[in-house]
């Protein structure tokens, strides 16, 4: 008998082990999935960057090329959305450049957990983002900072209206920046789930269904380089907005 289950019971958040202290209040100990893969996503960019490192070696190994090919590609992103200035920021951008791909990366392995389809840990990111780009501002310039809601040559009339206007769409960045990266992320797994249910009980119906199934399982592994590519792009699209969030409080355009 096949057993249909919701694509969306991939993103829930599950205990793996779970340690309860009656004598410490009811204190509840859990090592969930996201906790867990959390840590795995930190191991994975610790060996990366191990693996790497050239070790004093002339000839750089490909891991050590591939990581200074990234590096340079960001150093470049951050000069040109931030300028050479302010590349400071770097470390931070690189830093969670290499958090997000991993993250979103690790979902593609079969069984594993993707933590950028926890709205907690989307959200989060952005929050945090927001707001310590807003308190770069005010430290920079101040009150001068709040001028940044008030577009330059604005009718004096029309200014109580363009504020509005203009601290909502800022308020927005807070969530459009990590709802932007789970809705992405969580539309693809559901996707290629809803997909992979399908074609399973099709392949294991008979010889002739196995061929049949064999254009449509083209098709799903297509989408799964899809997905792949997916987790690249959304990764390198957030720490451009991040860029650009920090541009604008720098630079207050």
């Amino acid at each position: 008998m096949t057993i249909f289950t919701s694509p969306l019971e991939q993103f829930e958040v599950t205990s793996f082990v779970a340690l309860n202290a009656p004598l410490l209040g009811g204190i509840n100990l859990s090592l969930t999935n996201l906790g867990f893969y959390s840590l795995v996503v930190l191991v994975l960019a610790i060996g990366v960057h191990v693996l790497g490192s050239n070790d004093r070696r002339l000839v750089p190994s490909r891991w050590s090329i591939g990581l200074e090919s990234s590096y340079a590609s960001l150093h470049g992103m951050v000069k040109e959305q931030i300028g050479s200035a302010n590349e400071m920021f770097l470390p931070f951008i690189y830093s969670l450049f290499f958090f997000i791909i991993l993250a979103n990366l690790n979902g593609n392995v079969p069984y594993g957990y993707t933590l950028t389809t926890s709205i907690i840990v989307s959200i989060g990111l952005s929050f945090t983002i927001f707001f310590g780009v807003t308190i770069l501002g005010l430290y920079r310039h101040g009150v001068h900072f709040f001028s940044f809601f008030v577009p330059a040559g604005t009718p004096l009339g029309m200014v109580p209206l363009l504020v509005l206007i203009e601290l909502i769409s800022y308020l927005a960045r807070a969530f459009s920046l990590g709802v932007r990266l789970f809705a992405n992320m969580v539309a693809g797994h559901t996707l290629l789930k809803i997909l992979s249910g399908m074609l399973w009980p099709i392949l294991t119906s008979g010889i002739v269904m196995f061929f049949v199934a064999l254009l449509p399982m083209a098709i799903f592994l297509a989408l799964v380089g899809l997905e792949i590519a997916v987790s690249f792009i959304q990764a390198y699209v957030f720490v451009v907005l991040t860029c650009v969030y920090l541009r604008d409080a720098i630079d207050l355009h």
